[in-house]
């Protein structure tokens, strides 16, 4: 049979070919399946950092920052550890970018706070000398649409089998049953800010969209 094989250069290749595929498939499927699980610890998006994170799509944040930290030193010296795609397991949709007129924001959380973000939102050069990014000083006093991100959580664990709890049940009652731990979250937030009006609008039921957003960067580790 090999020396048939070594007179037809053709069946030999397509027999190397698939040799070397069979053999490339058993080594790395594996580790694809394992790499594309959710990384240990990994927790579902609240309801709070889902309504932050709907905020930093609807002001097109993702125009001038990634979301995707590459295996280079020159990335990882300056962002921290390479992103897994194990982390980007309750992404919908994935935010990764391909523009850096900004920093990339994937590990944001380790090493800004939620009084950086307040005043960086609410004046950039103010706090980042030469910063070409405009204030967004709307997102403290419009409010989030937090039922609407209550309904991603239900979609996301309806269509997609996200492992949300059983109080994302889609329904009117457990919507109202889950509203105080959002608010319970936002007094967290808010209670490191300094913007009184902010504060007041917690106090008063309402959660102000940077609220919302200063939960979804600090949840980027």
């Amino acid at each position: 049979m090999f020396h048939w094989l070594e007179k037809n250069p053709f069946f030999f290749a397509v027999g190397v070919f698939l040799v070397i595929s069979f053999a490339g498939l058993i080594e790395i499927l594996p580790n694809f399946a394992e790499a594309s699980r959710p990384v240990v610890g990994l927790k579902p998006y609240t309801v709070l950092e889902l309504a932050g994170r709907e905020v930093y799509k609807k002001d097109n944040c993702i125009a001038c920052h990634s979301q995707l930290i590459r295996p280079f030193k020159a990335e990882t010296d300056r962002y921290g550890q390479y992103s897994l795609s194990g982390e980007y397991a309750y992404d919908r949709p994935f935010l990764w970018g391909s523009k850096r007129t900004g920093p990339d924001l994937h590990r944001v959380g380790n090493y800004r706070t939620t009084d950086w973000h307040e005043n960086h939102m609410w004046d950039p050069p103010s706090v980042v000398p030469g910063s070409i990014m405009p204030a967004y000083k709307h997102m403290f006093t419009n409010v989030a649409d937090i039922e609407t991100a209550y309904a991603e959580a239900v979609t996301v664990k309806n269509v997609f089998h996200t492992p949300y709890g059983d109080e994302f049940k889609g329904t009117r009652a457990a919507w109202e049953a889950h509203k105080p731990k959002v608010l319970a979250d936002a007094k967290k937030i808010a209670a490191d800010m300094k913007n009184k009006d902010v504060k007041e609008a917690v106090e008063a039921g309402k959660v102000p969209e940077i609220v919302a957003l200063i939960a979804y960067l600090n949840r980027l580790k």
